[in-house]
């Protein structure tokens, strides 16, 4: 169970990743047609690289699937690597085409729902494995799950006023959506953490 519990926080990390990296992609995609005709060679281009680093971290993903603990964490540095140039990528999509405040909030809308998504999926991976803990240990992992849910509440009102201000910029946008990141990176893997020294 606890190399089990690595690997599940692994796969939680990674698919909210992918699940953003599509969210955004998809986002850019439908907007693609207002672009305008002077940088819209740029933005393709930019869009191109958007999917190949998306196809690249997936697969890195999965190639990492059935690793152990240590070569779970060196792929999640490499992995985190990969994220860090991907949301460059999406920042210089944003430099290139300009101040588009509907597109950048499209965006944003998009990301954060699958970010949402994420966490709810998390929470349910989480509950199920918990069935599994006995007794008193299973007081630390419920309290860690509560803890979760309570912080993407907290996220998900965060998001829902920035989305509902709609003017802030893309900095700003991006900003809280990696502030939601980090919290469910840090409720997830403390969770499985629970979870793991309650199985240990």
């Amino acid at each position: 169970m606890p190399e089990q519990s690595s690997m599940h926080a692994f796969l939680n990390w990674t698919k909210e990743r992918i699940d953003e990296m599509d969210a955004t992609l998809a986002s850019l995609e439908a907007k693609g047609d207002q672009v305008k005709a002077d940088v819209k060679a740029k933005a393709d281009k930019l869009l191109a690289d958007l999917k190949q680093r998306r196809d690249e971290f997936q697969a890195k993903a999965k190639a990492q699937a059935q690793v152990n603990d240590a070569a779970l964490q060196a792929a999640k540095v490499q992995l985190e690597s990969q994220w860090a140039n991907f949301e460059a990528e999406v920042k210089a999509y944003f430099a290139t085409i300009g101040k588009q405040i509907e597109q950048q909030q499209a965006t944003f809308q998009g990301v954060a729902a699958a970010q949402a998504k994420s966490w709810r999926e998390a929470a349910d991976k989480l509950r199920e494995a918990a069935k599994k803990v006995a007794g008193e240990q299973r007081s630390g992992v419920d309290a860690a799950i509560n803890k979760m849910k309570a912080d993407a509440a907290e996220t998900e009102a965060r998001l829902q006023k920035l989305k509902d201000a709609g003017d802030e910029s893309w900095t700003a946008l991006s900003g809280a959506l990696s502030e939601s990141r980090q919290a469910f990176d840090r409720a997830n893997q403390k969770a499985w953490d629970a979870i793991k020294h309650a199985a240990g």
